[in-house]
């Protein structure tokens, strides 16, 4: 006798309820793909001087092995680049109505076609290196990323490093006296994290010991940063600038075989030991983070300090650690301006840029290669400046000197508005 099992009738979908606000489409990435791509084929493109000629050098002048320049027409170029932008704003545009996101490898080559549209109009009828466009801009994102690899170390466990500034300043100051006391570029590049990894006590100390405001102990450590250095520089430094303040530079390292590819070999692979160590950072703090025990604890830490208090996590000796492991990570990156690029400390000779470390952290979405992209994106920048300034573009200089803080705010306003930082960030966490 066989059973029959009823099948029970199937429920008509529930109606939404009243008073639910269906979640509101974000039309931010499609109206400035949009905008960006009008600009290119209208200003860029049908705007270019016609009949001129972009013209780029693919390899420096000491090169063994002579490239031959990039010739292309400047106003057809730009008008099937703004051609090719404006499909891909409509692509973001059909993403956005289907409430799906656009790739993030299209929104980067969107990103490549319009800067590159930008250069063949700026240098239209002109001539300028490509080679030393991209090296530049290297080198100007080193103490960069440095510093948001820092900020990513102390803020994954909750910490808000805004002390950045003077980590890079210190350990600027302390990478040229050693160095140059030694005459040894490598002791002056040890002493840069040690006068880091100090400022990073005091940080810990009073954040984390102490549960004192993260945001004022961090200004005030960068005043402390900018008066002791500027108060040595003037009474120490100064009056014996031969003996303290003339290190030796780093000289470049090249790596056979890959420095010998075309255009990018001669830009990644003849570098100092400062930018292989970059590379190397940006690796092992990505699998640190996010492929191992310790990562994973940290990011607890910085997620939900009391969760992880109960499971047996030490959160405020994680949070100390990694205070300091970012403040020397910061001070690292400050022997950069002395001994790998300048050759001498400056008064107040890190410029801000440990705050631009910060934005970089914020765009790079808290995580080592996004920031690495994003320091990359604002070292070239600076780097753009300089160059056209020099070249001569319809450009105003004053335009061009102040676009790099431009695009940072830009960048964090405009992309990453709503990005959301480790949920515990800038909380103290006591015991009770």
């Amino acid at each position: 006798m066989s059973t029959v099992t009823a099948t029970p009738p199937a429920q008509p979908l529930a109606a939404p309820e009243r008073g639910v606000v269906a979640p509101k489409v974000s039309w931010r990435v499609p109206g400035i793909t949009a905008a960006a791509g009008l600009l290119a084929l209208l200003a860029f493109g049908v705007g270019a001087p016609s009949g001129a000629h972009s013209r780029f050098d693919l390899s420096f002048r000491t090169d063994a092995v002579q490239l031959s320049p990039l010739v292309v027409p400047s106003q057809v170029t730009n008008i099937v680049i703004g051609v090719v932008c404006l499909l891909i704003a409509a692509f973001t545009v059909a993403q956005t109505v289907r409430r799906r996101r656009t790739p993030m490898w299209l929104l980067a080559g969107f990103g490549l076609l319009w800067v590159f549209a930008f250069l063949v109009w700026a240098v239209a009828g002109k001539q300028t290196s490509l080679v030393d466009l991209l090296q530049g801009s290297l080198l100007l994102a080193v103490p960069l990323a440095f510093g948001a690899f820092g900020g990513v170390l102390c803020e994954r466990s909750g910490v808000v490093n805004i002390a950045i500034e003077g980590q890079l300043l210190v350990g600027a100051f302390a990478a040229a006296v050693v160095a140059s006391v030694t005459h040894n570029v490598y002791a002056g590049l040890l002493a840069a994290p040690v006068a880091g990894y100090l400022l990073g006590l005091l940080l810990a100390l009073f954040t984390v010991r102490y549960a004192v405001n993260q945001i004022i102990v961090g200004v005030v450590l960068n005043v402390l940063a900018v008066g002791l250095t500027s108060f040595l520089f003037s009474a120490v430094l100064k009056p014996n600038s031969a003996r303290l303040n003339t290190p030796p530079l780093m000289q470049p390292i090249a790596i056979p075989l890959l420095e010998k590819i075309p255009v990018l070999g001669p830009v990644l692979f003849r570098q100092t030991v400062i930018v292989y160590a970059l590379y190397i950072a940006v690796a092992v703090l990505t699998i640190g983070l996010f492929r191992t025990r310790w990562g994973l604890r940290v990011r607890a830490v910085g997620e939900h300090p009391e969760a992880a208090d109960t499971v047996g996590i030490p959160v405020n000796k994680v949070r100390w650690r990694n205070v300091v492991m970012g403040s020397a990570t910061a001070g690292f990156g400050g022997a950069f301006l002395t001994i790998g690029y300048i050759g001498q400390f400056g008064q107040e000779m890190s410029g801000g840029r440990g705050y631009i470390a910060l934005a970089a952290m914020i765009l790079g979405r808290w995580t080592p290669f996004g920031s690495l992209g994003a320091a990359l994106l604002f070292g070239f920048a600076t780097k753009l400046a300089s160059v056209l300034s020099v070249v001569g573009t319809p450009v105003p200089s004053q335009f061009m000197l102040m676009l790099p803080y431009v695009l940072t705010v830009l960048a964090v306003a405009g992309f990453v508005g709503r990005v959301r930082g480790p949920a515990a960030d800038g909380v103290p966490y006591v015991k009770g």
